[in-house]
């Protein structure tokens, strides 16, 4: 294909770039190494987004549904239905293995290589844990991916952390029979837990039905039975699941390969102008979550739908001035 433009990743920001070329008539392609929004696809089934639906809209399609914040199951079926109705060109189930710069770049995948002029990595976050680093944080019984609450009726269960990811774990399990103690490094719940749970997560713990360890950790995890480390010392307690959620962080060892210079700290933001999405790298770009380093809360959906028409106003500036 004689292309004018590869896109990594195909979430709802990957798509929105791909909205913008196409209607500007660029030549481009998604690349999405999952299924169609795999990481929409993999959040917990029963999530209720923060946004409102008007704000997860893309390419100007509007998104209606039942209630004002929709649901899981209802962003994947307006994602699908925007890419299929507008037969954006999307591979799906073919992972980027390199991005080459060669008379442009060239972006291998396990299925072939494809060259561009410019390349735009949306690749989002959720694919890389953050780590507990912990003995038996290895167990199968040790999860960093929540999916539904009906596998932990009558278990007990830890969850670690305490934000939304977190809360709506330990809230769903308790309801299904679960008994939930939650271990929290902070001294309260999350300042961004959404705000019609914040209460009931607060007043669970209260009642003494969530039991809840404030400033602590859980430092190891064995077949029956955990050790949190507590503001009065460690204590052990018998254990059958672990739900970590301690949150995912982008791929930097894939950003760095490709060429793009991030900072020194913790915090590994990517090198990009604001303006355009440009990195360091002339015609590669940044879209999304990818942008925040391990800021992962800063861009999301809402807020990053913009960054399609900064990258394709940018390219198209270049194009005419060519």
């Amino acid at each position: 294909m004689n292309l004018d433009l590869i896109i990594i990743g195909g979430g709802p920001i990957g798509l929105a770039c791909g909205l913008e070329a196409k209607k500007h008539g660029l030549n481009y392609v998604i690349l999405e190494k999952g299924c169609l929004v795999n990481s929409l696809y993999r959040y917990p089934a029963n999530m209720t987004f923060f946004s409102t639906s008007d704000r997860l809209e893309i390419g100007g399609v509007p998104f209606v549904s039942n209630n004002a914040k929709p649901t899981r199951p209802e962003a994947l079926e307006y994602y699908r239905r925007v890419a299929f109705s507008y037969k954006l060109n999307i591979r799906l189930f073919e992972q980027v293995e390199a991005i080459e710069r060669e008379n442009g770049y060239s972006v291998r995948t396990l299925k072939g290589t494809y060259h561009a002029p410019r390349v735009i990595i949306a690749t989002g976050f959720y694919d890389i844990p953050n780590l507990l680093n912990i003995p038996g944080e290895d167990l199968p019984k040790v999860t960093h991916y929540y999916q539904e609450p009906h596998f932990y009726a009558g278990m007990k269960v830890i969850v670690v952390g305490a934000n939304n990811s977190s809360v709506d774990a330990a809230l769903e399990t308790y309801r299904k029979g679960a008994e939930v103690t939650m271990v929290i490094r902070e001294g309260e719940i999350g300042r961004r837990v959404k705000y019609w749970v914040k209460p009931d997560i607060e007043n669970r713990i209260a009642e003494g039905s969530i039991r809840a360890y404030f400033h602590s950790h859980l430092v190891a995890v064995r077949e029956t039975e955990a050790d949190i480390r507590t503001p009065d010392g460690l204590i052990t307690i018998p254990n059958d699941f672990v739900v970590a959620a301690t949150g995912y962080q982008p791929n930097f060892s894939f950003l760095e390969q490709a060429g793009i210079t991030l900072s020194e700290d913790e915090k590994r933001y990517p090198t990009y102008d604001p303006d355009t999405q440009e990195t360091n790298l002339p015609g590669l770009y940044l879209a999304g979550v990818v942008c925040g380093g391990m800021d992962t809360h800063v861009w999301f959906i809402e807020n990053s739908r913009i960054h399609a028409e900064k990258i394709i106003g940018h390219i198209l500036s270049q194009i005419q001035s060519a």
